[in-house]
């Protein structure tokens, strides 16, 4: 069985390795990033109907100024998303497993929304006002191991870009990628992409271990 390699920054990475951990992969963790937070300022809430939050690192990151947004409910993208929110007080309105293309699909087009967002985040909805809350860093050396016979799960298309900066050579190395996007900004020359069935960490991580089960030469 090969290997699985684990890129994404804390704590997310612990929590991708356990769970692959439980699905009987070996891990290997080599965060290419660190999360830290921005200083910010929060709006009125009343000037907004709803948050909008695409990643658990806006809840775990955004520091005191989200007391002041409690009242407003939140539209998140993705489970461990919606979870954050709720820990912090938050009421959830809606949690969807998709993207936040999906998720503003499904809401009303006048809906003033306040999307507490990342430094690198998809740009959907030109009427959405954002806040930075947080950015990730990139680790300078992030020593990787050997790619040569691994699989390597990649979070977000920065991560992708990243890692193809970094890997040398890359024919002996499957790639499970989150989305589309991510596998496209991985480039050519991996020894094979494939692209998880839903944008979510359980749906990523069941095609690594698929991956990992099969040999280079399948």
């Amino acid at each position: 069985m090969r290997q699985l390699l684990l890129l994404r920054p804390e704590p997310g990475l612990s929590e991708s390795a356990d769970r692959a951990r439980q699905l009987g992969l070996e891990v290997i963790s080599c965060p290419l990033f660190l999360v830290e937070p921005i200083e910010w300022q929060a709006s009125d809430p009343a000037d907004y109907d709803a948050l909008l939050l695409t990643s658990a690192n806006a809840v775990r990151h955004g520091g005191p100024q989200l007391k002041l947004l409690r009242p407003l409910p939140v539209h998140a993208v993705g489970g461990a998303t919606a979870e954050s929110a709720r820990e912090a007080g938050f009421a959830v309105a809606s949690a969807g497993e998709g993207n936040v293309v999906d998720m503003l699909a499904g809401l009303p087009r006048n809906v003033r929304l306040l999307h507490l967002a990342g430094e690198d985040h998809r740009q959907a909805g030109e009427q959405i006002e954002r806040r930075i809350v947080y950015r990730s860093a990139e680790i300078e050396n992030p020593r990787l191991p050997p790619l040569a016979e691994l699989v390597a799960a990649v979070h977000s298309p920065r991560a992708a870009r990243r890692l193809a900066q970094l890997a040398d050579h890359r024919d002996r190395t499957a790639l499970a990628a989150i989305s589309s996007a991510a596998a496209q900004a991985a480039g050519d020359g991996w020894e094979r992409i494939e692209v998880a069935d839903h944008p979510n960490d359980s749906s990523l991580l069941a095609l690594a271990a698929m991956l990992c089960h099969t040999s280079p030469s399948q």
